[in-house]
């Protein structure tokens, strides 16, 4: 858990699903995780089904969104998405890796950022995590409650 950059603002930053529907980041309401993840990252692909469940039990809460950096874009991530049969994640496509690039110079992955309500970062995680493990919703809940 790195806390090195809270405070730090989300950047104004939009993203896009296979259909085209966009998402401003820095326009949401409300507490965000944000997930930076690919297809081809073995630590990525092990979090996704542990954050569609986290994302049930944090609904209402805080909205987990997990943005892939594929290049190849829908054509990488449809299938995926179809394969594993989330039911809470929405596939949002940043082909050009351009955010992970913004969070951290080398761009590791899989790369996972709390913000608060009012768009500030409260801590991330760089590396894989077991946010299917029961204290996955209570370090979420109680950073939040901390700020």
């Amino acid at each position: 858990m790195d806390r090195s950059h809270a405070g730090t603002a989300i950047p104004e930053f939009v993203v896009a699903d296979p259909e085209g529907l966009t998402l401003n980041l820095a326009a949401q309401d409300g507490p965000m995780l944000l997930n930076l993840w690919a297809t081809w990252c073995a630590p990525c692909v092990k979090e996704m089904p542990q954050l569609d469940a986290l994302a049930g039990a944090l609904e209402g809460e805080v909205k987990v969104i997990a943005v892939s950096q594929d290049i190849r874009g829908a054509e990488a991530v449809t299938p995926f998405f179809a394969k594993g049969g989330f039911t809470r994640l929405e596939p949002w496509l940043d082909a050009d890796a351009a955010l992970s690039g913004q969070f951290t110079p080398e761009g590791a992955l899989p790369l996972t950022i709390l913000f608060d309500a009012s768009g500030k970062e409260v801590l991330r995680v760089a590396g894989g995590y077991d946010w299917g493990s029961p204290d996955a919703a209570k370090l979420v809940r109680e950073a939040l409650a901390a700020r």
